[in-house]
């Protein structure tokens, strides 16, 4: 049915082409040989093909346009035509003649177009006579056409103020009484459309009656660019008469359009010093109209007025342009009560840019605003809604863009009673914006009350959600969870007590954040707690009273706690590698059983939850290397220790890293920077063990795979033999080096050896840093020429 009704049209339309091209030949034929009445009788019949009712509007402006185009040929005509002497008088009334009424009312909009050019009457006259006439055409469409067509011939030939066509001082008040009433006439025409035709068929009759909405707005567009329109007239004449058009047609369609078409069109100065009677019409519209983007739009343009600045945001104060556009939108919710939540949070938001750009001072605006944002979310049970959700967010993104500042934000007591609204997923998009506010604005927060106004503000990234289970953290998990971490790091003040009280408030939040946030989260803690310490180095012990308060045994305290916390995660690594940076934290800061009980801490996780052989391995060596740079320690601690850290190194899973860990521990018995801390004995020994556990190694090589395997391992061990060496260990000979490198030889050279380009390699390059520093001469080159190569 629908295929037989398209195609029924465009036979129609091709029909009315037809006739119209044929007309339109015949009139051509009269205008060649100055015909005027055959011009005048084949022009009618041309137009009466405009009579039809057959066509859709978009159908219908097709054939209107043909006809545009022969009636602007026609009026090029008429115009010679009195130029070669005819009456313009009489050819205005000769056309009236026409038959039918709307080929009469074209050709008398043509005619009256000449007439106007001609000066021999005020165009008021004939525009108001041509206005008037037009009224008898009721058809809506036949009738918007041609009032169209009217105001398209008209529009240049208006009386304004340094137009051609000025006449006495009221000149500019028939102009605007003219469009004025065309525009009425119109808007009537397009409101009476729909109810043309069956009731089954109004969706389609509302979406041609939208297609044509530009022929009724032109008129607003038309009444912006008299230039005799000013404020005044505006005020009192202009904005009246088109607002009680609007408000009185009850049509829902034209009402949004031409609300639309009024902010768009006229200029923002007029918005600005009319605002309350735009305003007051608002509620006046129909429940259905969709006001909230009306007055969001009126908004976005003040607010891009006011961008503006100078003397223009003293108009914006005189106005009271908040107070008005704030009262507005309470009426318009209350008079709308269908507006979804969504348009609610819309119009707010609407309001909160343009009084950040207005009123960027006024933070008891902002906040009033976000108040009654609360109040009106508060009234909804459940708020399960992706528009209002992604409202919300605009809504509080919008202070942090401005202010550039979440500390400007924090001070708003209404921004987190938002947040809350904001379910879980948008919360933490939420708390990323404000995070990624911080860092790239480079904010400082510097006290304890705004930290924890802030954590409350993220508080969606730093607590485990109830539904996640899932076992795997996905990129986003991570990268929100790194987002934390760098904004821990950012936390800082200069008064130690303060920031002593920040770290405390952290560690409240960030111990309710779950198993899978605590590896995350903790570790800036903890780094930013050993800064403090750093800090507070050389600090006097036993000073006492409130300046003392902050000491660094205090922190170690609170910093022992914390870590303990990743031991039931269990995180038993990370937890040895912090408790190790406070060991050496502590020895820094001269507290020696503090650094050894970190110590014991970090010895008893080794013990008793590192079970992976290659965490160990890993373990073992950082257990080592930190042991290396303690130099707190007093001899029966320093032995207990390192006894402990030989132990667990000779006890590993695989012979190659038992090797490397207990050549390893001889860097604990020898530190150049310490004199007490040289025991070339228990180097040597730790050495020899490297040998004895090397040998195993190629032993157990022999046994399973044939071969002696790769000498790597004893070529690591010359190396160390050489460190030492250059370090003036004594116990460390040349004898014993050049019997290492007898070994690694007859090891190479061996039956059962196997190739090993790379221990060949590392070989080489050793052999070749003896023989440097042989040349290098001096004090080392004396050492190392005793060594044979």
């Amino acid at each position: 049915m629908i295929a037989d009704g398209v195609e029924d049209e465009e036979k129609w339309l091709s029909a009315g082409i037809a006739g119209l091209q044929q007309n339109a030949f015949y009139m051509h034929r009269a205008l060649d040989s100055n015909n005027l009445k055959d011009a005048l009788k084949y022009s009618a019949q041309m137009l009466s093909e405009l009579r039809t009712s057959r066509l859709s509007p978009h159908k219908y402006y097709e054939l209107y346009m043909r006809a545009f185009d022969e009636l602007r040929k026609l009026e090029i005509f008429f115009k010679e035509e009195t130029s070669r002497g005819c009456s313009i008088v009489e050819l205005y009334e000769l056309v009236q003649h026409a038959g039918n009424i709307l080929p009469r009312l074209y050709l008398l909009c043509t005619v009256g177009s000449v007439y106007i050019k001609s000066k021999e009457a005020p165009a008021k006259d004939v525009l108001k006579d041509l206005v008037e006439m037009c009224r008898g055409i009721e058809h809506p469409l036949r009738g918007l056409f041609l009032r169209s067509y009217l105001s398209q011939v008209s529009r240049d030939k208006l009386p304004d103020i340094g137009s051609e066509y000025e006449g006495d001082a009221d000149t500019v008040m028939d102009a605007v009484e003219f469009v004025l009433q065309n525009f009425t006439e119109m808007n009537k025409l397009w409101v009476r459309m729909q109810h043309q035709g069956p009731t089954r068929e109004k969706d389609k009759r509302e979406k041609e009656r939208s297609e044509l909405r530009e022929l009724v707005g032109k008129n607003l567009h038309v009444l912006s660019q008299i230039e005799g329109v000013d404020l005044e007239m505006y005020k009192e004449i202009v904005l009246p008469r088109l607002l009680e058009q609007i408000i009185n047609c009850k049509d829902e369609l034209a009402q949004y359009y031409l609300m639309d078409c009024i902010i768009q069109v006229f200029p923002d100065e007029y918005h600005l010093q009319t605002l309350e009677t735009l305003l007051n019409a608002c509620p006046q519209l129909q429940s259905s109209v969709d006001v909230k983007t009306v007055l969001s739009r009126l908004m976005e343009r003040l607010s891009n007025y006011a961008a503006t600045g100078g003397e223009v945001l003293t108009e914006f104060f005189q106005v009271e342009a908040f107070a008005k556009l704030n009262n507005a939108i309470g009426k318009v919710i209350e008079a709308q009560d269908s507006l979804p939540i969504a348009g609610v949070v819309t119009l707010y938001a609407s309001l909160l840019t343009f009084t950040l750009q207005v009123h960027p001072d006024r933070l008891d605006y902002v906040d009033q605003i976000l108040g009654a944002c609360v109040l009106k979310l508060s009234e909804r049970e459940n708020l399960d809604d992706n528009k209002a959700t992604k409202q919300i967010v605009a809504l509080l993104s919008a202070p942090l863009d401005k202010y550039k500042d979440i500390d400007t934000a924090l001070k708003l007591s209404n921004y987190p009673r938002v947040m809350e609204f904001l379910n879980d997923g948008t919360n933490k998009e939420m708390a990323n914006v404000i995070i990624q506010n911080i860092m790239k604005n480079k904010t400082r927060i510097s006290t304890a009350e705004k930290v924890d106004a802030l954590f409350e503000l993220i508080k969606g990234l730093i607590r485990d959600l109830d539904e996640v289970h899932n076992d795997e953290l996905d990129e986003d998990f991570q990268e929100e969870q790194n987002s934390v971490a760098r904004l821990i790091q950012m936390l800082h003040s200069d008064d130690p007590e303060e920031m002593l009280k920040i770290i405390n408030t952290v560690r409240k939040h960030i111990l309710t954040g779950g198993p899978k946030r605590l590896p995350y989260t903790v570790p800036p803690l903890i780094f930013d707690s050993l800064k403090l310490v750093r800090r507070l180095e050389g600090q006097d012990e036993s000073a006492s009273g409130d300046e003392a308060s902050t000491t660094p045994k205090k922190i170690f305290q609170i910093v022992a706690q914390t870590i303990e916390a990743l031991t039931s995660i269990p995180a038993p690594e990370l937890a040895l590698a912090l408790y190790l940076q406070c060991a050496e934290a502590a020895n820094d800061s001269d507290l020696e059983p503090v650094a050894y009980e970190f110590f014991t801490q970090a010895y008893i996780l080794y013990e008793e939850e590192i079970t992976d052989s290659k965490a160990q391995v890993t373990s073992i060596h950082l257990i080592i290397g930190t042991l290396q740079r303690m130099h707190v320690f007093g001899v029966e601690n320093r032995d207990a220790l390192t006894h402990k850290a030989t132990g667990y190194s000779a006890k590993l899973l695989k012979k190659p890293d038992q090797c490397r860990a207990v050549y390893a521990c001889s860097h604990m018995f020898w530190l150049d920077e310490h004199d007490s801390i040289r025991d070339g004995e228990r180097v040597l020994l730790c050495l020899k063990r490297a040998i004895r556990i090397g040998n195993a190694v190629q032993q157990m090589s022999n046994a399973t795979k044939g071969n002696s395997g790769s000498v790597v391992l004893f070529i690591e061990i010359l190396n160390k033999y050489l460190y030492f060496y250059e370090k003036g260990v004594t116990q460390i000979t040349v004898e014993s080096i050049q019997g290492l490198i007898e070994l690694i030889r007859s090891e190479m050279q061996g039956d059962g050896s196997s190739s090993d380009p790379a221990a060949d390699a590392f070989l080489a390059c050793t052999l070749r840093y003896i023989q440097f520093q042989k040349d290098k001469g001096g004090a080392v080159g004396e050492k190392y020429k005793l060594i044979i190569v």
